[in-house]
């Protein structure tokens, strides 16, 4: 299942050139994520009682077009789900005309807060605390 957020660029996001600077890219991925998982029912709150929460391993930028002051865009949020400790996600970042301007794709797992270690079998640590499964892809 796709999830998506509608973010305008602020101009304190620009950079000299006058396009969005690459870091910020990363906070409107992580924005759309916590967007993803809330809707999921999974806050932090619910992931601290749980013991656990998200942890980013790699992530990797393509950038396609520029965003610049006043551009609207749609960050998508997708996870890929296997059978070991990580999963993938995968999001398109689109202008509302349709262009696309980046794509992000990472691999994260689920970190244990007492034994800082990743934890096996992530889809079911989130079934189990998810209120609407579905938006996750679970």
């Amino acid at each position: 299942m796709m999830y998506q957020v509608r973010i305008a660029v602020r101009g304190y996001e620009l950079d000299l050139q006058g396009h969005v600077n690459q870091a910020v890219y990363l906070q409107y991925g992580e924005h759309a994520r916590w967007q993803c998982f809330m809707a999921a029912g999974v806050s932090p709150d619910v992931l601290l009682g749980a013991g656990f929460g998200p942890v980013v391993l790699e992530t990797t930028i393509r950038y396609l077009k520029e965003l610049r002051a006043g551009d609207e865009v749609d960050v998508s949020c997708v996870f890929t789900w296997g059978s070991g400790k990580t999963f993938r996600v995968s999001q398109d970042f689109v202008r509302l005309d349709g262009t696309p301007v980046a794509a992000v794709t990472g691999v994260a797992g689920l970190l244990d807060r007492q034994t800082r270690r990743l934890l096996p079998d992530p889809v079911e640590r989130l079934r189990a605390v998810a209120k609407d499964p579905a938006i996750l892809g679970l």
